[in-house]
């Protein structure tokens, strides 16, 4: 399988990364955990069936140190006793956040006022900044059939 357009060879689309991978770096390097950014890259890749994220995402975390049973539970994580409460938070703001069109008003004032209980007004900046970026990955990558499974941790470091 290959993907439908090289996102590395033309011209706007490699900018189009450049600059959105520059946005990701203000997020890496902003207060919000870091295991937390993991969880919240991996469910929304998951929820949106973005093979290659769910890959580069999984391997990552793994790479950072992230225990492999907690990312095989993120698709599970309301049963799964193995999160924070401030991750529990970060993963139904990602949920709600990811599926908009699902919620006739968006995202609820409970998801909304749960983060903002674990997470200050930076932290919370940086989360909903993660949210809307992997989204937009997420599109790229489904648009494209960027294939999934040969991702290196650290490839694009």
């Amino acid at each position: 399988m290959s993907a439908r357009l090289n996102a590395f060879e033309i011209p706007t689309m490699g900018k189009f990364v450049k600059h959105i991978v520059s946005a990701g770096k203000v997020v890496q390097d902003s207060p919000l955990p870091l295991a937390t950014q993991h969880l919240v890259t991996l469910r929304a890749s998951q929820i949106n069936g973005c093979g290659f994220c769910t890959d580069m995402h999984s391997k990552d975390a793994v790479a950072a140190g992230e225990d492999w049973l907690r990312l095989n539970l993120v698709a599970a994580w309301r049963e799964a006793t193995v999160f924070t409460e401030a991750e529990r938070a970060a993963l139904e703001l990602t949920e709600q956040g990811t599926r908009i069109a699902d919620a006739a008003g968006g995202v609820s004032d409970e998801a909304w006022e749960n983060a903002a209980k674990h997470y200050d007004e930076e932290q919370l900046a940086a989360l909903v900044a993660l949210i809307a970026l992997i989204n937009a990955f997420n599109r790229m990558n489904v648009l494209i059939q960027q294939p999934a499974g040969s991702y290196q941790p650290g490839q694009f470091a």
